[in-house]
């Protein structure tokens, strides 16, 4: 708290909250004492009490702060208007309730001033979002089921992802189900949401590839972290598959991912499948340093409210403007073959994860287009009443001033809508079967060493020998090359 605010005058202290006098006497013997007169104070200096602030007020104040003095995003809307403009909102909102307004009266406003601002990473975080946020940033628990669904036939019903250790792996939930009752009665999502808030058991009929099951879930507090996970999948088990569901887990995302690497290497992997769908980003300290891991070395400039800034990532360690900002204890360096998955999902970090193993030329992105926030980075800051903002506080370029992607466009497109789904629901991920298609023609190619300025570009045909036919568009070249698109290679098709 601020010190309190202090006015002298003539014999009188004036401090908030009390009053101190200090009275002079001219002698203490037989001579009576009179107190000096004490001047009043000018009335521009009269003591006024401060104007009760209502929570509404504080939260709007609170957002209009940081657009003013923290917002490096690429709006170009005049903010100090923007706020004028929206203050008047706020108090013809509040003015029947004055300083009782309460917070929440205040968010509609706040997110349409937002929404004005033009920028659509800059947001409002309502108290339970936030607190969502929170829990997944810092690696707290949570109540929940662990699974993740998708909508299919009209509801949210297709296990797209069941986290280790939660409520829905200890039931045997598995990828690729289907929730077709709960307690005897069609299933809907709001019923299972309901159940979870009241910490209802409940009992699950299943689809899972035509075979019906039960199942019997309760939701139960548990780590809302999700750390980086290691499997092992392809015709022989041999393709290490690095799942990265988040980039916010407390700081423990990039060291897993450099020890995963690491067991990869020890047991001789023929490929690396890195899988970012989904990844809404997180810190972007933990995904460059995740990113080291396979990408030999990358820059960027940085350019906030207060100025631009270099930023240098190699060897397992971030340096900025030459300060050792991060780094993971036991750095490795994968140099095989390497997919990356994304889809509209992958957002923020994990954009620019794929975007650094993509211009690299160190492996192929492998999916959809991603969610286009992938030359800006956030940060998220407490509003009165439990709310959240997050506000672009940065935007990035190359060296060079060559701007970063908007969004990253895969080398090989395999869309994830209806089809996608129906598939996944009979046990096959065609995503990832592309991955790692991608990743068995790129070792049967002998690629010279690319030796700058030239690109080596070429096309590889594998047949499944069940009559579907992938064709794989192949890159290798110096970095800052641009992605070969599927024109370059003649009958590019990706078929399922």
């Amino acid at each position: 708290m601020g010190q309190r605010p202090v006015w002298k005058a003539a014999g009188v202290r004036w401090t908030a909250g009390w009053l101190v006098l200090v009275l002079w006497s001219a002698g203490l013997a037989q001579t009576a004492v009179q107190p000096r007169a004490i001047p009043a104070l000018p009335p521009q200096q009269q003591v006024q009490p401060a104007p009760e602030v209502s929570a509404a007020q504080q939260a709007f104040s609170e957002v209009a702060a940081q657009l003013l003095g923290e917002y490096g995003g690429l709006s170009a809307v005049d903010r100090q208007a923007l706020i004028r403009e929206y203050q008047g909102r706020l108090d013809a909102v509040c003015q029947a309730q004055g300083p009782r307004c309460a917070a929440d009266t205040a968010y509609p406003v706040i997110e349409a001033q937002l929404t004005a601002l033009g920028d659509p990473h800059t947001f409002l975080q309502w108290p339970d979002e936030y607190q969502e946020f929170l829990s997944s940033a810092l690696g707290g628990d949570r109540v929940q089921y662990g699974v993740k669904l998708a909508d299919l036939d009209g509801e949210r019903r297709l296990v797209t992802e069941v986290i280790p250790g939660s409520a829905a792996a200890q039931a045997g939930l598995r990828r690729g189900d289907v929730l077709l009752t709960l307690n005897g009665v069609a299933y809907t999502y709001r019923a299972l949401t309901d159940a979870r808030e009241a910490s209802q058991a409940v009992r699950l009929g299943v689809d899972r590839q035509g075979q019906r099951l039960s199942v019997s879930l309760q939701a139960a507090r548990t780590s809302a972290a999700e750390l980086p996970r290691l499997s092992w999948v392809g015709e022989r088990g041999r393709t290490a598959l690095i799942r990265i569901p988040t980039f916010l887990a407390g700081g423990r995302v990039a060291v897993a991912v450099h020890r995963q690497v690491a067991w990869a290497q020890a047991r001789g992997a023929d490929g690396v499948v890195v899988d970012l769908r989904g990844n809404a980003g997180g810190s972007l300290l933990e995904c460059d340093l995740a990113a080291s891991a396979f990408v030999p070395r990358f820059e960027r400039v940085s350019q906030s409210a207060d100025g631009p800034q270099q930023m240098v990532v190699q060897g397992g360690q971030r340096r900025d403007d030459a300060q050792l900002i991060g780094a993971v204890p036991a750095p490795q360096l994968w140099r095989g073959p390497l997919a990356v998955l994304v889809d509209q999902s992958s957002a923020s970090c994990a954009e620019f994860f794929a975007y650094e193993v993509q211009r690299a030329g160190v492996g192929q992105v492998v999916g959809e287009a991603t969610a286009g926030v992938g030359n800006t980075a956030t940060r998220v800051y407490a509003v009165t009443g439990g709310a959240g903002l997050q506000m672009t506080v940065l935007h990035y370029a190359k060296p060079g001033g060559v701007a970063y992607p908007v969004r990253v466009q895969p080398d090989l497109t395999v869309q994830s809508g209806e089809a996608f789904l129906r598939a996944l629901a009979q046990g096959r991920d065609l995503t990832l079967e592309a991955g790692l298609q991608a990743s068995v023609a790129s070792r049967v190619m002998d690629w010279p060493a690319p030796t700058p300025p030239w690109v080596n570009r070429g096309c590889a045909r594998n047949s499944r020998g069940d009559g579907r036919i992938f064709t794989a568009v192949l890159r290798v070249g110096r970095a800052g090359t641009d992605a070969m698109r599927p024109s370059s290679c003649s009958g590019w098709r990706l078929e399922y």
